[in-house]
Parts: C-alpha cells; sequence; structure tokens
C-alpha cells in the first residue's frame, strides 16, 4: 500500500473570467468557493493523507486564518505560498510535501467537480506505472492550421484531452521538476514534464464533467452540472428531466429570498465585546452562551429566515455545552453550509449595530472583511451600519447592544 497528498495550484488571478480582483477560484458556487469545493473532493479519496494548498504569496496568511474559522476538512491541509507560473507553484508544493509520502497528485484548484473515484483511480496507476493523467477522447475533429489554411487532420481515435488529477511517484516529479529548473523547461501541466524527463505516463479514463473553470460559461456549467448530480438517481444515471420536486427547487432557485434578523443582548463586565467577529477594546462585553456576537447573530437568524430554517435557537440551542463559548464566525459558516444545501447562496447582507458605546465606525471595515470571507462574497456584499440610541431606552442607558439584518438568497440546486 502507499501513502498519497495532493498538490492543489491555485494562486493564478483567472483574468479570464472578467471579475476584476476575484480570483475564480475563490468565487460562489452553491454557497462554497469553487477551491472549497475541489479540497473536499479531494479530501474525500481514500488514498489521500494530506492536502497541499499553493495560493498567491498575497493570500497565504489571510487563507491560513479562513482554515482556521472553517469545518475542518477530513484530512489536513498545508498552504503554500506559491510562484508566478503554474509550475512554480506546483515546485513549492511539492517541497512542502510530508517526510513518508509515496505518490504525489497535482489537481487544479478549479476543477471543483472531479470525484474522488477518479483520483483513486489516478494515484493507484501512478503507484503502479509511476505516472498517470486523467484524460478524456475527443468528441470533434481537430486541424492542424497555419494562417487562414488547414495543414493537416490527426486521426482523431489517438488525441485524447488532458485533464487533472496527474499523479507520480513522488521521486520521478522531484526529478522532473529539478532538471526543469536546470535546463529551463517549462510546461502546462506536470505530465509534460515527466514526458521530458524520458519516463511514460499512463492514460486513465478522466470523466466529461471534470471540467476547468476559466470563464464565466464554464461557471453556469458548473452549476448545471451539480444540479444534475443533486438529482441523479441510485444507480448513478442522470434522468432526462428532473424530477418534479427538483424542477420546483430549481424554479424556486430562479427568484430570490429575503430574510430579517434581529437580535440583543447585554452588557457586562468581564467578557470581551465582540461584533461582526472583531474583538473591539471596551470595558464591557455582551453577555450570551457563545462570544455573544449580536451582529453575526441577526445576520444568522437574516439567512435561516429567508431559506425557512427557522432561527439560530434551533440550530445553536443556548443550552447547550457544544456552543459554550463558540466563535460566531465558525456559527456563521456553518449557516452558510446549511443553507447552501438547501440550494441558496447569499446575495448581499445589510446590517444595522445599534450601540450608545463604544464608537464602532472605526471597526466596521474589519467586520465587513470577516464577514464577506466568511459568507465567500465579495466585500461590495456586506454592509454594515452603526448608529446609536440618542440615549433613549436601555440601548440609550448603555445596558445592551441591538442589531438587525436583512439578507438575501440567490439560486438554488
Amino acid at each position: 500500500m502507499y501513502t498519497a497528498a495532493v498538490i492543489i495550484p491555485a494562486a493564478g488571478r483567472g483574468r479570464r473570467m472578467g471579475q476584476a480582483g476575484r480570483p475564480k477560484q475563490y468565487l460562489p458556487l452553491f454557497g462554497k468557493s469553487i477551491l472549497r469545493w475541489t479540497m473536499e473532493a479531494c479530501a474525500a479519496s481514500r488514498a489521500v493523507r494530506e492536502l497541499i494548498l499553493v495560493v498567491a504569496a498575497e493570500d497565504a496568511a489571510s487563507f491560513q486564518a479562513e482554515l482556521a474559522t472553517r469545518r475542518p476538512l477530513d484530512k489536513p491541509v498545508r498552504v503554500v505560498p506559491g510562484g508566478p507560473e503554474r509550475q512554480d507553484s506546483v515546485r513549492a508544493g511539492l517541497a512542502a510535501v510530508g517526510r513518508g509520502t509515496d505518490v504525489v497528485a497535482v489537481h487544479d484548484g478549479v476543477r471543483p467537480l472531479v470525484k474522488p473515484a477518479l483520483l483513486d483511480a489516478v494515484l493507484a496507476a501512478a503507484a503502479r506505472h509511476g505516472a498517470a493523467t486523467a484524460a478524456v477522447p475527443l468528441k470533434d475533429t481537430v486541424k492542424l492550421v497555419e494562417g487562414p489554411w488547414v495543414q493537416a487532420t490527426p486521426e482523431r481515435e489517438r488525441l485524447r484531452l488532458v485533464q487533472t488529477p496527474q499523479a507520480f511517484r513522488r521521486e520521478l516529479l522531484e526529478d522532473a521538476h529539478f532538471r526543469a529548473v536546470r535546463e529551463g523547461w517549462r510546461a502546462t501541466d506536470d505530465a509534460t514534464l515527466v514526458e521530458r524527463a524520458g519516463h511514460p505516463v499512463a492514460v486513465v479514463e478522466g470523466a466529461y464533467d471534470n471540467i476547468k473553470i476559466t470563464t464565466p460559461e464554464d461557471l453556469l456549467l458548473a452549476e448545471t452540472l451539480l444540479r444534475a448530480r443533486e438529482w441523479q438517481l441510485g444507480t448513478g444515471a442522470v434522468p432526462q428531466q428532473a424530477p418534479a420536486a427538483g424542477r420546483q427547487q430549481a424554479q424556486e432557485g430562479a427568484s430570490v429570498r429575503i430574510g430579517i434578523g434581529y437580535d440583543v443582548h447585554p452588557l457586562v463586565a468581564c467578557r470581551p465585546l465582540i461584533l461582526g467577529g472583531v474583538e473591539i477594546p471596551f470595558e464591557l462585553g455582551l453577555a450570551g452562551h457563545s462570544d455573544a456576537d449580536v451582529l453575526l447573530h441577526a445576520i444568522m437568524d437574516a439567512m435561516l429566515g429567508a431559506a425557512g430554517l427557522g432561527d439560530i435557537g434551533v440550530h445553536f440551542p443556548p443550552g447547550d455545552p457544544a456552543y459554550a463559548g463558540a466563535s460566531s464566525l465558525k456559527l456563521l459558516e456553518e449557516v452558510r453550509e446549511r443553507v447552501a444545501e438547501r440550494g441558496f447562496r447569499v446575495g448581499n447582507v445589510d446590517a444595522t449595530v445599534v450601540a450608545e458605546r463604544p464608537r464602532l465606525r472605526p471597526y466596521v471595515p474589519a467586520m465587513v472583511e470577516r464577514i464577506a470571507a466568511c459568507l465567500q462574497v465579495a466585500p461590495e456584499a456586506v454592509n454594515v451600519k452603526a448608529t446609536t440610541a440618542e440615549g433613549l431606552g436601555f440601548v440609550g442607558a448603555r445596558q445592551g447592544i441591538v442589531a438587525h439584518a436583512t439578507a438575501l438568497l440567490l439560486g438554488g440546486y
């Protein structure tokens, strides 16, 4: 038996997606980022013991912190800063693979629909033959073209569209990358480097739904394919038409859902004041079973209400010791995932915090950043306002803090 690791290169900036400032691997896909779908699929492989996630150097620290706030995967994850090109990022990931690993797979961070069984098959082929790649037959005729003229028509039966995962015995991949640096080789995939090093690469039948998300059209296709998976029968076949319940859910997903949230907590001594996931220096904090983040609790209630899932007391009972002192950011992630299970993603959130003291406006940008990261939306999709009660009521008397929130949910499986 062999041990395996998966390197997931995800340091690209995704210019072809047309969404400046948002790398494609972080775009939402039914409530999770594309990259999160990919990581979960790779972690489900029986042979894999660790994931090496390679992200842009400027994203490494924030992504490591983000991992700490999310539901953990079944396998450990190492976050590694990448290089200027994919080949450099894979080499950086290879250097971080744990000792004792026999086979290393490389899988694109933007191929989120890969099935664990395909990854297992490629790893097994690499353990047996030294190197293997997933690939599918071409459906169309291919022409070799120069200028405006066809020069040749290769035999389609011998051609394959190469995908990831690709997998290699560790020492073979390390040698190929070493030689690439020494001799100045550049390639678009690791199998090419191994071929140039003189080692044959076995081909494993890939899957046409194992798509690489590069353009906005690819993202739409991924959504369609995921819907189809939800409608699969027990045999694994996809029916030509969705069952009635599935069609109804898809129709519902075409409209928006709006929810309203409200929460209040008293101010007490000897508790930290946490709002929007940000600890704010103040002599008083909010009382509550968890960290009592009144802002996040209101947002969670709004999201749950929009999805028809009750309120936070149903999902996180205040008497349950499992949630004593719990981070509300982690609870918000749980809510996002439960909303996603119902087929919805967050469109935007608007919230207001009412507090006489302390002054909250300086902390609002940090709140927005943390909430947006947790909900996997752009910061401009989160709006947080801070106001006072003008000295009126229990808020004006500085006895507590109130939060109101509205959440808009989109889409559905």
